[in-house]
């Protein structure tokens, strides 16, 4: 474990660069080894300084934040926390792409005193992420761009649907989990009867993007879930950010609910809450997946998902960015088997029973 966490802030702001400075000076344990304003500075303190971490923004002049991070990567492999305003919300996801392990939103994209609501999500994510082994988020596989249409997406899964009765995925994921997700749904191909949902921690606003993401890259209808969605075969729902993914049924349909966390959730959009709501309406045909990612949500939801007769499958530690959610959930003993991330879209299907 690291004792001292040795940060550089790079950020072309600096008022930006001040506030994440005096937000992390005030922590024990972080002491911030320098800052730069351009991705070019930031590149000669990277290799001078040699820092544990680095905090990014992305638009930056002379070099940007993904030739930044192209360098970084490989040279000098090294954890990268993304500061992002929202409006750069496809740009978060390239840059996870590039080996960015985590983001931070900031509340505007203007300069504003309003970036100190950042203080403790940001000590968190550096306190956590500063572990991090770069071989497991740099070692991914590679996935194309899916060109089915969206057409023929819905019309070959509702085809394929099995007479008896609902198949349903749920999945949580934290640290790591969007290139995870990718990687699982890439792998997934149809016809598939069974419907997915996914609980991944992040930030209001940028959920849809990553839906839209993950549309492109595999062969299922993925969508950010709106409440009076109908879960269906083939459909990935994916939880708002900030809010909570639920379910109920209404006659033979399961619909989909979104709503408020309680005042005091810590995680959101909650896996434990996803995961004992499905467990409820699904009962035995439920299986549950816990992906890559810090703390302990999820550990709830799979004892509830065996309870009502689910199965319940977590990351190997070998895999996973953050080895948080998964540790918990397999302390719970309700984990049925421990997979490794390129193993997990055939270990789901064999278990959905294809």
């Amino acid at each position: 474990m690291i004792e001292r966490v040795r940060v550089l802030v790079v950020d072309d702001s600096a008022f930006n660069r001040r506030t994440i400075i005096k937000i992390l000076e005030a922590v024990p344990g972080v002491e911030v080894v320098g800052y730069a304003g351009n991705g070019e500075e930031g590149l000669r303190k990277v290799f001078d300084l040699q820092p544990d971490l680095i905090t990014l923004d992305l638009e930056m002049p002379r070099m940007d934040g993904f030739s930044f991070l192209r360098i970084v990567m490989q040279n000098r492999p090294t954890p990268v926390i993304v500061v992002s305003a929202r409006s750069e919300d496809e740009n978060v996801f390239r840059a996870l792409d590039f080996g960015a392990v985590e983001f931070i939103a900031k509340p505007s994209a203007r300069v504003s005193p309003e970036l100190f609501n950042i203080r403790q999500d940001l000590v968190t994510k550096v306190r956590e992420i500063a572990r991090t082994d770069m071989k497991k988020v740099l070692v991914r596989p590679s996935a194309e761009p899916c060109v089915t249409g969206a057409e023929t997406k819905t019309s070959k899964f509702r085809s394929a649907a099995r007479e008896e009765g609902l198949r349903q995925v749920v999945i949580g994921a934290s640290t790591g989990g969007p290139p995870a997700l990718q990687t699982i749904l890439a792998a997934i191909r149809p016809p598939v009867p069974v419907g997915f949902a996914i609980a991944q921690h992040m930030p209001p606003g940028f959920t849809r993007a990553f839906a839209d993401r993950l549309n492109k890259f595999c062969a299922l209808e993925v969508c950010e879930a709106s409440s009076g969605d109908v879960m269906r075969p083939g459909r990935v729902l994916v939880a708002p950010g900030g809010k909570n993914l639920v379910f109920r049924r209404r006659g033979g349909e399961v619909l989909a609910r979104v709503v408020d966390p309680a005042e005091d959730q810590r995680y959101v959009p909650s896996v434990d809450d996803l995961f004992a709501s499905a467990s409820d309406v699904f009962g035995p045909d439920l299986l549950g997946v816990v992906l890559t990612g810090m703390g302990n949500d999820g550990a709830r939801g799979v004892a509830c998902v065996k309870k009502a007769g689910g199965q319940v499958l977590a990351e190997a530690e070998e895999t996973s960015v953050v080895f948080g959610m998964p540790k918990e959930a397999i302390a719970t003993g309700s984990v049925d088997k421990i997979v490794a991330l390129p193993e997990m879209g055939r270990a789901i299907l064999r278990r959905c029973g294809f």
